[in-house]
């Protein structure tokens, strides 16, 4: 189901297209050619079918979890996760990054779906009409905005929560004519959210999971240290030991030396005492 959902998204915006270059080619009103009657009724009800919010927002929400899936593993990410305590807000998916006394802090992500928006300024850049590119643009951007904004009061709440949030689009052509519009700078700007496609998330989330492998080996590298640092001290005492044992050995070597040597001496006396001494 979901991949007959995806294709029937790039279908729709290839109608679209094919739609407003037939009719530019042939300078015709759509309504004089049947043929072309038929793509606009047909469009028409592809676009009924994603006109629910509903809709799209399951499609959206099943491509992101699909590339997080890929990427992550179950422990690195939440799904429907409440990242703001106190609050009943949830965001569809939160990648969990390490944070402060081991509690983690959650790079919330939320996918959006403007496809009518999108396909509003599609059509009006291809009917040639620079007002009405400029009018649609002008729609598209604020409908991108208000998912930003959205996105930016809801979910972002340093420090439970990284200082930006993504915004994911489900299909590249969305993502590429925000793109084109200057959106990124304007909603890191003014929201501190970044967009993201099934691309350039992607991008994102192998970054992430670097993060994730370097903070291990920086981990079980402390965990050496301490061992070393451990095995050092035990070193030490143990040096320690070995000295003050040697200093009381050498202390008895010299008391062995002094008392053999007294002891011999005075032996060695009585004996001379004895060969001076008159048996006869």
């Amino acid at each position: 189901m979901e991949i007959l959902l995806g294709i029937i998204v790039i279908l729709l915006v290839i109608s679209n297209v094919y739609l407003m270059i037939t009719m530019q080619r042939q300078n015709r009103k759509p309504e004089s050619n049947p043929q072309i009657e038929e793509i606009r009724r047909e469009i028409a009800g592809l676009q009924r079918m994603f006109t629910g919010v509903k809709t799209r927002g399951i499609w959206g929400e099943w491509q992101l979890g699909s590339i997080l899936d890929e990427i992550l593993t179950p422990d690195q990410y939440e799904t429907e996760c409440m990242v703001i305590p106190g609050r009943t807000t949830r965001v569809e998916y939160a990648v969990k990054l390490p944070g402060r006394y081991e509690e983690p802090v959650y790079l919330p992500i939320d996918s959006k779906f403007p496809l009518d928006a999108y396909l509003q300024y599609e059509e009006a850049l291809q009917s040639g009409s620079r007002e009405m590119a400029e009018d649609a643009a002008i729609v598209f951007k604020n409908r991108v905005k208000s998912f930003a904004k959205e996105i930016h009061d809801k979910y972002i709440l340093p420090p439970y929560t990284t200082d930006f949030a993504v915004l994911f689009f489900p299909i590249e052509a969305i993502y590429v004519a925000a793109v084109k519009l200057g959106l990124p700078q304007e909603l890191m700007r003014l929201y501190k959210v970044t967009m993201a496609s099934p691309a350039s998330v992607g991008v994102l989330l192998n970054s992430l999971q670097m993060g994730f492998r370097t903070l291990e080996i920086q981990e079980k590298s402390g965990d050496v240290w301490r061992v070393l640092t451990e095995v050092r001290s035990e070193v030490d005492s143990y040096e320690e030991v070995l000295l003050n044992l040697q200093k009381r050995l050498e202390q008895s070597e010299k008391e062995l030396d002094m008392l053999v040597g007294r002891r011999t001496r005075v032996l060695k006396k009585k004996l001379e005492m004895l060969d001076d001494t008159d048996w006869q």
